[in-house]
């Protein structure tokens, strides 16, 4: 068995904290170790301590662990390639955004604060040496209907995370992802408004 990439730090146009610069999205997880509970329960509770406007948390996980019926309705809901490698996952998170209240009232901050709380899970899962990868690749309306959700919710990412995993095991296609150089688009055509 080859070693995991671990290390595949982002060559930064400046410095930032070395745990940002380490953080990726690998796609090869070790299928068979569980997950870590105690590492999973930090990473969510670096998620709910996350920045909320008005402190609304309108954010919502649902967590499956690889095995149970839970994880394999989610592995069901993935499109495309992301089934040929997230069910190798330990559990996989789906995000949940609270678009509006109970009575009714729209939550215009919701996606925003989803993302953050979802940022800070996987900066705190990679600190504590999780591997961690966010799909967009997923029929949300199949994980409204298992999961019950009121239609006030909404399953915006499926997270997947776990050890990291032997990159040989991936079909060809993704091992040529896994290892292919970091990229970014450079700062100056990011910011489009400096004063």
């Amino acid at each position: 068995m080859n070693t995991p990439l671990h290390d595949r730090t982002a060559p930064t146009e400046h410095p930032v904290l070395d745990i940002l610069a380490a953080r990726w999205s690998p796609r090869a997880f070790d299928a068979d170790r569980p997950i870590d509970e105690a590492r999973l329960a930090t990473a969510l509770e670096a998620a709910r301590w996350s920045p909320s406007a008005n402190n609304v948390q309108p954010w919502r996980f649902i967590v499956a662990r690889r095995g149970t019926a839970l994880h394999a309705q989610i592995v069901d809901a993935l499109m495309g390639f992301n089934q040929a490698w997230a069910g190798n996952a330990s559990a996989l998170i789906v995000a949940v955004a609270e678009t509006e209240t109970a009575d009714g009232t729209p939550i215009t901050h919701a996606v925003y604060d989803l993302g953050q709380a979802v940022a800070h899970f996987s900066v705190q899962a990679h600190h504590d040496g999780l591997a961690v990868h966010q799909m967009s690749g997923f029929d949300p309306e199949v994980i409204r209907e298992f999961a019950d959700l009121e239609p006030r919710f909404a399953a915006l990412t499926v997270i997947a995370v776990g050890e990291f995993g032997d990159v040989d095991s991936l079909p060809e296609v993704l091992r040529e992802r896994e290892v292919a150089p970091r990229v970014r688009r450079p700062i100056d055509e990011t910011v489009i408004l400096s004063a």
